[in-house]
């Protein structure tokens, strides 16, 4: 029995503000609207996201479409980099991304590592994918958590993978089971 995943990178959000609570930019919410369109032929079933206003908003469109309500789970946030909740440059991203990918347990104080980040979202998916086994979920998602689930079951989701996305993206995840067995971009 086939179960499909969704996952949705959030759009663009604005570069300062608090972790949790920053929102889209006007061409996130743009880009919201065209997930919608992409989405809204794919007879979902439920969706979920990260607490992230972010993520609830990129996917919130299509469920207000679909008369769904957006199931939100708290360890699908986004790999918690630092002990505070700010955002972290592009410029201080990529070498700690870099280190972080080579080294799955590095952490810096207060943050999480790799393999801490992948072990709780990766037990989200596995409940998902039993709870709504034989359906269409989608998830919406953040880049590192996403590139990090990803990975678990295929190792060619790595870094380079991660910075080759964009903001949004979706990717179209394809189960047997708990076996992944392909992956469609649909996101143009």
């Amino acid at each position: 029995m086939k179960t499909f995943i969704y996952m949705v990178r959030h759009g663009e959000s604005p570069k300062e503000g608090n972790e949790r609570t920053r929102g889209l930019t006007e061409k996130g919410n743009l880009d919201a609207q065209r997930i919608t369109n992409v989405l809204q032929g794919e007879k979902i079933d439920a969706i979920v996201s990260s607490p992230y206003s972010r993520s609830i908003l990129t996917v919130e469109h299509l469920a207000k479409q679909l008369g769904q309500e957006v199931l939100v789970f708290e360890d699908l946030k986004e790999r918690v980099f630092t002990a505070e909740e700010k955002r972290i440059s592009d410029k201080e991203l990529l070498p700690l991304l870099e280190k972080s990918f080579s080294q799955p347990n590095f952490a810096l104080t207060g943050g999480e590592s790799n393999a801490e980040c992948q072990n709780r979202a990766i037990k989200i998916l596995k409940e998902l994918l039993n709870t709504y086994r034989g359906r269409k979920i989608v998830l919406g998602t953040h880049g590192a958590v996403m590139a990090l689930m990803m990975v678990h079951y295929d190792s060619k989701y790595d870094l380079n993978f991660l910075l080759q996305t964009s903001k949004p993206d979706i990717f179209r995840m394809e189960f047997n089971g708990q076996e992944l067995m392909e992956v469609r971009r649909l996101w143009e």
